[in-house]
């Protein structure tokens, strides 16, 4: 009989929630990620099938670990690989190794919390060995709980090219002998930077889509949040996991104000501020104070103040700009590169006037000259200096880089104006 819609919707949910965790604590046992996501797709059917007729059980994530993990076992009987790997599993038991297809089992699982499994997951799927983009991929297939055509549509890639990387960063995994485990302490900090970057990127695609007819792509958005959560259960006295969290929802607060009826782009500036979400507003400044009483300042802490200063203020013009310019030079000196140099020059601009901010805009042309925002953000100091036909041409420089909808229609709207 086919599920009920509520049981379906129970089950979609907790594919999204729990399939990570349970693919994580599978990978533990099996070592292998392929059977680990095939033994959870498989309990997922089985929930499909049985929830409507014996009801939801009262621990729906632990009934999903527990059924994948009991068909894995069935998988690997029915393949007669028992008795080929008890002397692997015997070493594997004795040792910290993966341990090999069936001997799974409950020792292992006592010895290991779950929260380890999906922290050594996500250090994994991160791991500086991998491409960045196979990075991202892998962590949205295995922790985000995203399928592959989800994630196919949302970079705009074709599937098979989505799948090719998948195959290729597990195998790269396996070849390379990357290990399942979280770094050591020496290794932490620069290891933890890069699971940052990738929960970032993933942001910034969904709050800031680089193609496509939309603006902004809510489901990415979400995922990354959700990702950064569990990263922070799993890690919670670390400022930067803190930081990046807070920045997420700060941003995402004005996500429903920055895009109009009609999918266009709405400025900081125009954005209707009570349609914030000032739920999200409060959860991340309280992030934010609690990252920078540790004392441990950071990248992603002196953005997510920034963002902070943003969503505070109750118009633009009650924005407090000088302390936004200072958090850049802090900026600047934590994380040195030429966009956070961009982002400074439209600061500076703010403070002392567009003629200043043009000008440090104009040294970073070179570096930035494939960059859509220094164009765009050029285009409109000029703007506002009343250089019409130098605005017009920097907006037609930023329109020639971007392949997203909407902002293509919004540069095309300023060179009409202008026009």
């Amino acid at each position: 009989m086919p599920p009920e819609p509520a049981t379906h919707e129970v089950v979609d949910r907790l594919f999204r929630e729990e399939s990570g965790r349970a693919v994580a604590t599978l990978i533990r046992l099996l070592g292998d990620f392929d059977q680990a996501e095939e033994a959870v797709a498989d309990a997922f059917l089985v929930a499909i099938e049985r929830w409507p007729v014996d009801g939801i059980p009262d621990n729906p994530g632990a009934w999903i670990t527990t059924t994948a993990r009991n068909r894995a076992i069935d998988r690997l009987r029915r393949a007669r690989r028992l008795v080929e790997k008890s002397q692997e599993l015997r070493q594997a038991a004795a040792g910290d190794e993966p341990l090999g297809p069936e001997a799974l089992v409950l020792a292992a699982e006592e010895r290991m919390p779950i929260g380890d499994d999906r922290l050594r997951l996500i250090f994994t799927c991160c791991h500086p060995a991998l491409a960045m983009e196979a990075r991202v991929a892998l962590t949205l297939r295995t922790l985000g709980g995203l399928t592959t055509p989800e994630i196919a549509r949302a970079f705009l890639l074709p599937e098979p090219t989505l799948a090719q990387r998948l195959v290729r960063a597990k195998r790269k995994i396996r070849d390379a002998r990357i290990p399942y485990r979280v770094p050591p302490d020496h290794l932490l900090p620069e290891r933890l930077d890069g699971v940052l970057r990738v929960l970032y990127l993933i942001f910034n695609e969904g709050y800031d889509a680089s193609s496509g007819d939309e603006l902004v792509r809510r489901d990415l958005c979400a995922e990354a949040i959700r990702l950064a959560r569990v990263l922070l259960t799993l890690m919670p006295d670390e400022a930067e996991v803190l930081g990046l969290l807070a920045l997420m929802l700060l941003h995402d607060a004005r996500r429903e104000a920055r895009v109009g009826t009609d999918g266009s782009i709405v400025l900081l500036e125009d954005q209707e501020r009570s349609r914030w979400d000032r739920a999200r507003i409060e959860e991340g400044q309280a992030l934010v104070e609690r990252a920078l009483r540790m004392r441990r300042p950071g990248p992603y802490q002196l953005q997510a103040s920034i963002a902070a200063i943003h969503d505070q203020a109750a118009t633009p013009d009650a924005t407090n700009w000088p302390m936004i310019l200072v958090l850049y030079d802090a900026l600047a000196v934590a994380a040195p590169s030429p966009v956070v140099q961009l982002n400074r020059a439209v600061a500076v601009s703010m403070v002392h006037g567009p003629e200043a901010g043009l000008e440090l805009i104009d040294r970073l042309a070179e570096p930035l000259e494939d960059y859509r925002y220094l164009h765009a953000a050029r285009g409109e100091l000029l703007r506002r200096l009343g250089r019409d036909a130098e605005a017009a041409e920097a907006y037609r420089k930023a329109a020639a880089l971007t392949t997203n909808a909407p902002e293509q229609a919004f540069l095309a709207g300023r060179i009409a104006e202008l026009a």
